[in-house]
């Protein structure tokens, strides 16, 4: 079945096609050719993600990536280094680079990424949280609420400072949590927050997934990839952010010589296929939660229109042809 569609927007990529935004030494040509592979998926529009690393470091990404000067660039997502430092929470972001939250440094953060830092990830738990996401919400920049060991006050004093989403919900966080009382159920009930959900059967299973959508309803549920630059390449080895992860031949991601997972090579018209098939949704149903929701979120329009074949019985969607603006 032939369909048409609004461009994809991707809200959080941290690498593609083989080459690591959070690697400084990388050339405009190698940033344009990771957004015309991402192009080849559907995407349209995206937020380079730059994770915990020292201000240097991080100064060096933007400078490269904003150098390409590529029309799919809408800004950039920074996921850390306001993260809790607690193993589990942290995931794979360095604990050397993991700082408290700071008016003064994300200042100068933004500053070094030319004012384009339009969301940021951040632990409400820690010091300096709150005042930090006020500032934030302030600036007209999104908060999230991720990587973190936050309980319900904390999130409730987020929410009311004006974080609006969860970074990929479900993520995040130690594997061992109190059933009940726990951050993850917090989020869910919390109607003021999107869910980022990433859906490639690795991050979270199906039921997951279609309860996590059933809680959070359609409106305000937000697919995204988390792709490393094993995204669109082979299994292998890949760097992110100065360390080595593994991707293996199903497609899951880890830290090289460990079991913890490492972002994903997912690409993001293969979320859209996994989610109607693992909710039992139309592809009608799943197409805006990665097109027109994200871009809403983040105060844009959706770019181009997409042309695809979509096999209901495959739970395939192959893209065709990508016109862009």
């Amino acid at each position: 079945m032939n369909v048409t569609f609004p461009g994809f927007v991707d809200l959080q990529v941290n690498g593609f096609a083989g080459v690591d935004f959070n690697t400084p030494a990388r050339s405009s040509e190698q940033i344009c050719k990771a957004m015309d592979a991402m192009r080849a998926t559907g995407v349209t529009r995206c937020l380079p993600t730059l994770i915990t690393s020292s201000f240097e470091d991080f100064a060096a990404c933007t400078k490269a990536i904003l150098a390409s000067s590529d029309p799919a660039i809408a800004g950039f997502h920074m996921e850390g280094p306001y993260i809790s430092p607690e193993d589990g929470a942290r995931g794979a972001h360095p604990i050397a680079h993991v700082i408290p939250p700071s008016i003064e440094d994300f200042k100068r953060r933004q500053d070094a990424a030319g004012g384009k830092i339009v969301l940021v990830t951040i632990a409400p738990e820690t010091p300096g949280a709150i005042r930090l996401i006020e500032y934030l919400v302030s600036q007209n920049i999104r908060v999230a609420i991720g990587h973190s060991m936050a309980k319900h006050d904390d999130i409730q004093n987020a929410i009311k400072a004006g974080a609006t989403m969860s970074t990929h919900l479900g993520n995040g966080c130690p594997q061992m949590v109190h059933r009940h009382n726990n951050m993850i159920w917090e989020q869910l009930a919390a109607d003021e927050l999107h869910a980022g959900l990433i859906v490639d059967g690795h991050h979270l299973p199906p039921a997951v997934v279609k309860s996590m959508i059933r809680a959070k309803g359609l409106s305000r549920s937000i697919l995204v990839t988390d792709a490393i630059s094993a995204a669109a390449a082979p299994p292998g080895r890949y760097m992110l952010s100065g360390f080595e992860v593994e991707a293996d031949a199903n497609g899951r991601v880890s830290q090289a010589g460990a079991s913890n997972l490492a972002g994903s090579s997912l690409t993001i018209n293969a979320a859209v296929a996994n989610t109607a098939r693992f909710c039992g949704l139309t592809l009608e149903e799943v197409l805006p939660l990665a097109s027109i929701q994200p871009a809403n979120y983040i105060g844009i329009e959706p770019a181009g229109v997409i042309n695809a074949d979509w096999d209901p019985d495959k739970y395939q969607l192959v893209i065709r042809d990508v016109k862009s603006k």
